[in-house]
C-alpha cells in the first residue's frame, strides 16, 4: 500500500510539474514591442455611460466636448491615427443602394436630423444628413455640431480608400445572415494582403457566415468569444486551443485575464500561433460587455511590458501612456 501512495504521487507531482511547465509565463519567450492600440469608433464624444442601453441615445447625454471630432468620420479616423491608433473600429449598415454606410445607429433619430431605420435607406439620402445633429451637453440647450455634420457619414469604400494600408475592425450591427454574405463579397473583392489587415465582429449570424466565406479575415461574435474563453480556461493547459479562439480576434476583460492558462506571454504566443489577435477590454461585470482600457489607473493593471492589444475610447491620452511606459 505505502508503495502504490508513492507511486501514485509521483505520478501526480510529475503530472503536476508538467501543468506547471506547459503554462508557466515565467519560462515563455517574452514579446517585444509596444501594445496595439485599437480606438473604438475613431476619436469620438464621450458621453455618460451609466445605465446606457441599446436603445439610449447617447449623443443626447454628450459630456462636454474636449474636442469637435464625430465618430464613425473620415476626419475622426485620420485624428486616431494621428494620435497613435494602430487599429480603428468602425460600425456599417448595408443600404438600399448596394454600399455600406458607416454609422453607429441602428436608427437616425438620436444623432442626426433623419428619421428612420439606418439599413432602410439609400447612401444617397444618408449622404445628406448632418451626423452632428443630435449632440448635446446640457439637455438640450445647445447642440454646438448642429450644422457641422453634413455629408460626413462615409460608405466603407470610402474608408478603404482613405486608410488602404491601415489596420480596421469593422462591426457588423445586425444579426441578419445575409448581411454577412454582403461583407463577404466587399471583403473578397479585396486583395489578400488587404484582407488580413482587417478584423470583424458582431452577430452570431453574420459573422459565422463572414467566417465560412472569407477564411483569411479574423472575426469574433459574443457566442465564439464566450466559447474561446470558456473553453480555453477548461482545458487550455493542455495546450489544445479552442477552435472559437482560431484566425480570431479575442477579446479578453482585464479582470479575466488571470483565469487564461500562460497570462501574459504565453498565451500571447498561444494566439498568435493560430494566427489570432489579442485585445484587452474594461473588467467585465455581467450584462453588457465591456468597455474600453480608458483611464491610467486601468491601463495600470496591464502586465509591465504588455504587448497585446488595447481596446479604446481614449486613444489620445492611452497612447500617450503607452509611450511613456516605453521610455
Amino acid at each position: 500500500m505505502g508503495r502504490k501512495l508513492r507511486v501514485v504521487t509521483a505520478v501526480l507531482i510529475a503530472v503536476a510539474a508538467g501543468v506547471y511547465i506547459n503554462n508557466t509565463d515565467l519560462l515563455a519567450p517574452h514579446r517585444d514591442g509596444k501594445p496595439v492600440l485599437l480606438a473604438h469608433r475613431g476619436m469620438a464624444q464621450r458621453f455618460d455611460e451609466r445605465d446606457v442601453r441599446n436603445d439610449t441615445c447617447t449623443a443626447a447625454r454628450m459630456l462636454p466636448p474636449a474636442h469637435d471630432y464625430l465618430e464613425n468620420t473620415l476626419r475622426s479616423m485620420h485624428a486616431s491615427f494621428d494620435a497613435g491608433a494602430d487599429a480603428v473600429e468602425l460600425d456599417v449598415h448595408p443600404t438600399t443602394d448596394g454600399e455600406f454606410a458607416v454609422f453607429h445607429d441602428w436608427t437616425l433619430g438620436c444623432r442626426t436630423d433623419g428619421q428612420g431605420v439606418t439599413r432602410a435607406q439609400s447612401m444617397a439620402n444618408l449622404k445628406m444628413l448632418d451626423i452632428g445633429y443630435g449632440y448635446t451637453a446640457d439637455g438640450g440647450k445647445t447642440f454646438p455640431f448642429r450644422g457641422k455634420g453634413i455629408g460626413m457619414m462615409p460608405t466603407l469604400s470610402e474608408v478603404f480608400a482613405a486608410f488602404p494600408d491601415k489596420k480596421l475592425l469593422i462591426n457588423v450591427k445586425s444579426r441578419d445572415p445575409n448581411e454577412g454574405e454582403k461583407l463577404a463579397a466587399v471583403l473578397n473583392a479585396l486583395p489578400a494582403e488587404r484582407r488580413r489587415t482587417i478584423m470583424v465582429y458582431g452577430g452570431d449570424e453574420p459573422i459565422d457566415v463572414i467566417r465560412g466565406l472569407t477564411p483569411d479575415v479574423r472575426t469574433i461574435s459574443r457566442g465564439a468569444i464566450r466559447s474561446c474563453l470558456i473553453r480555453y480556461i477548461g482545458y487550455g493547459w493542455t495546450g489544445l486551443m479552442p477552435a472559437a479562439c482560431r484566425n480570431a480576434m479575442v477579446l479578453v476583460p482585464i479582470n479575466a485575464a488571470p483565469w487564461l492558462w500562460g497570462w501574459p506571454d504565453r498565451f500571447l504566443n498561444r494566439m498568435t500561433d493560430a494566427n489570432s489577435a489579442v485585445f484587452v477590454l474594461s473588467p467585465y461585470s455581467g450584462g453588457e460587455f465591456s468597455t474600453g482600457i480608458d483611464t491610467p489607473e486601468l491601463f495600470a493593471r496591464l502586465p509591465q511590458a504588455y504587448s497585446g492589444g488595447i481596446w479604446t475610447n481614449e486613444i489620445e491620452a492611452i497612447a500617450t501612456i503607452s509611450r511613456k511606459s516605453k521610455n
